[in-house]
């Protein structure tokens, strides 16, 4: 598809994208109403999965994704269920393994390539809760566990009518390249101390699995994914993870109209981020860039903010 001009313009203030990335993810709020559901997996593990609804009954409904140790409560989320439920659509935030507040059961639990949980959301959506038209969103990891789940396979669920993708990190050795940079020291940083708070449970419930020596070795990202997030999940180090989970390599495969949308002063994204040639090889692919926005941090009028607007126009246009 033809590259989408984008006319989004926030006001001066939010022009910078560290301030519209800062602001988005520590000030803003929303206000919704959520029931909570646990799913149990196949594997014995668990899934908690955050509700809301449209005023009326609906066959549609939007899941949606959140980035790297956030949840169902993310305004970043949030925000998007309450636009669609206005809009006449319900919403699911899915929380990833370990992030509803509770730790999952078992050694491992989500990265930016685990599609096989999305999956299984998909599938109860449609066959416990008789969704006819579903739609995807994801934000940062959880757009690129979107993009890959859209590109891996050789079909989708008929169910499945659109996905918008933003501020994704396609290309996951560039972007966490990005991060380990200075200009991006306080995001990197924020990460890593929730990432080890959480495996330091993981470790003291699996001792065996994990020694301290080796949790006490992680001081960056790229040393936690080596420790941790490789090993846990089946890939032989950190650069194999990436290689293996990076959506870049999926695009070209997806058949269901995908809205992908990443601001240019994103100061997480590597130039690899940004898929033009896939976008205008692939008819189903469409990729906006607006020159504003940071990470995540598309700041509009009355507290909705432009991703969340174009998502919904997008869906209602496919």
């Amino acid at each position: 598809m033809p590259i989408i001009d984008s006319t989004y313009k926030p006001s001066f203030l939010f022009e910078k994208g560290f301030i519209s990335t800062v602001y988005s993810g520590l000030v803003r709020k929303v206000s919704i109403k959520q029931e909570r559901e646990r799913i149990i997996l196949s594997d014995g593990d668990f899934l908690d999965l955050d509700w809301s609804f449209s005023n009326e009954k609906s066959n549609k409904l939007i899941i949606l994704l959140h980035g790297l140790e956030g949840h169902g409560q993310r305004p970043y989320v949030t925000g998007a269920a309450k636009l669609f439920n206005d809009a006449g659509i319900d919403a699911v935030c899915m929380n990833f393994r370990g992030c509803s507040g509770e730790q999952n059961l078992k050694y491992y639990s989500y990265h930016s390539g685990a599609t096989e949980d999305l999956e299984s959301v998909i599938n109860h959506a449609i066959s416990n809760k008789n969704y006819s038209e579903i739609y995807l969103k994801g934000i940062s990891l959880g757009a690129n566990i979107i993009l890959k789940y859209l590109g891996e396979r050789a079909s989708v669920p008929q169910e499945v009518k659109a996905a918008i993708a933003v501020s994704v990190p396609c290309d996951l050795y560039g972007s966490c390249k990005e991060l380990h940079k200075l200009k991006n020291r306080l995001f990197h940083d924020r990460f890593l101390k929730d990432l080890v708070y959480h495996l330091k449970l993981k470790q003291e419930k699996f001792p065996d699995n994990l020694s301290l020596d080796e949790l006490n070795s992680i001081k960056t990202l790229i040393d936690f994914d080596n420790v941790y997030t490789s090993k846990a999940h089946g890939f032989k180090d950190a650069l194999d993870y990436y290689k293996q989970c990076s959506s870049l390599q999926f695009l070209p495969n997806i058949k269901t109209p995908t809205l992908i949308i990443n601001a240019l002063n994103d100061s997480f994204l590597s130039p690899e981020c940004y898929p033009v040639k896939e976008a205008k090889n692939n008819p189903f692919l469409h990729l906006e860039m607006p020159k504003f926005g940071g990470h995540a941090g598309f700041i509009g009028k009355k507290n909705v903010y432009y991703n969340e607007k174009r998502a919904l126009e997008f869906v209602i246009s496919v």
